[in-house]
């Protein structure tokens, strides 16, 4: 058995690009088959931890923000506007399928400070010992740059590390890593396995992958160091077609995955 297929408590973090359609729309077929799918690796007794983006492109659409808004004061009315949206369809989905969430907004100064993420370790814990699966996302409404954590890839690291989970996997709009830019270079391929995170695989990295996120593939090696140096194996798998997550857990060789460091 494999890390995955072993791992008892999971952190899952899907980006706004497999959430919703380039217009800001929701993508609800995704929604839906995501809610399933998690709700699947519950069923197996597997404890799930979701850090969900989408709320500020959400609320792009229900705002009529034909682009992704640079203002602050912009950005913070689409996250509250949008994550309305977002808990809203996850509770519905997830309750077809007889689960229960919560919602955890952080924000980085919540982690920062010990006696703070103690309390937010607890709340964690309690949540996944009843049976919730806790949504997370950054409290885009009220954080500012001194308290951002700046993407979701770094807040579903620092999670990672809360609830001292097994497993982090990231859900993105790209198989995984490859040996350049597959969108720019047809000769790039599929790195299946990262033993190490090295400087030039750091160079590998380019900027953000779509209009609608704030993460690319650097943010997610970043991601990788931070968790695998803890112990905790980390894959990122393509969202276009959620069963790969499935397939993940089932022991299949899917996207890239990094190996822990023990």
């Amino acid at each position: 058995m494999n890390e995955f297929q072993q791992a008892k408590r999971i952190v899952v973090k899907v980006g706004s690009s497999t959430l919703t359609y380039p217009t800001g729309g929701m993508n609800l077929r995704r929604i839906e088959e995501l809610s399933k799918v998690i709700s699947d690796l519950k069923n197996q007794g597997r404890q799930v931890v979701l850090v969900s983006s989408g709320a500020i492109a959400a609320g792009m659409g229900q705002l009529g923000f034909a682009q992704r808004p640079t203002d602050i004061a912009s950005k913070q009315a689409a996250a509250s506007v949008g994550q309305c949206s977002l808990m809203y369809l996850y509770d519905k989905f997830f309750s077809e399928y007889g689960h229960t969430v919560s919602q955890v907004l952080l924000t980085g100064d919540a982690v920062e400070h010990e006696e703070r993420r103690q309390n937010v370790h607890n709340t964690f814990q309690r949540l996944l010992e009843l049976g919730v699966v806790p949504i997370v996302n950054e409290n885009d409404t009220v954080a500012v740059d001194e308290i951002r954590f700046g993407d979701n890839d770094n807040l579903s690291a620092t999670v990672a590390l809360l609830v001292e989970a097994d497993a982090l996997v990231l859900v993105s709009d790209i198989d995984g890593l490859y040996t350049g830019n597959p969108r720019e270079d047809p000769d790039a391929r599929l790195i299946p396995r990262v033993e190490e995170i090295t400087d030039s695989l750091m160079e590998i990295a380019g900027g953000s992958g779509s209009n609608r996120g704030t993460g690319g593939m650097a943010t997610k090696l970043a991601a990788a160091r931070k968790v695998t140096q803890a112990g905790i194996a980390m894959a990122i798998v393509n969202g276009a077609n959620l069963s790969n997550l499935s397939r993940l857990f089932d022991g299949e060789t899917v996207g890239t995955y990094f190996v822990a460091r023990k």
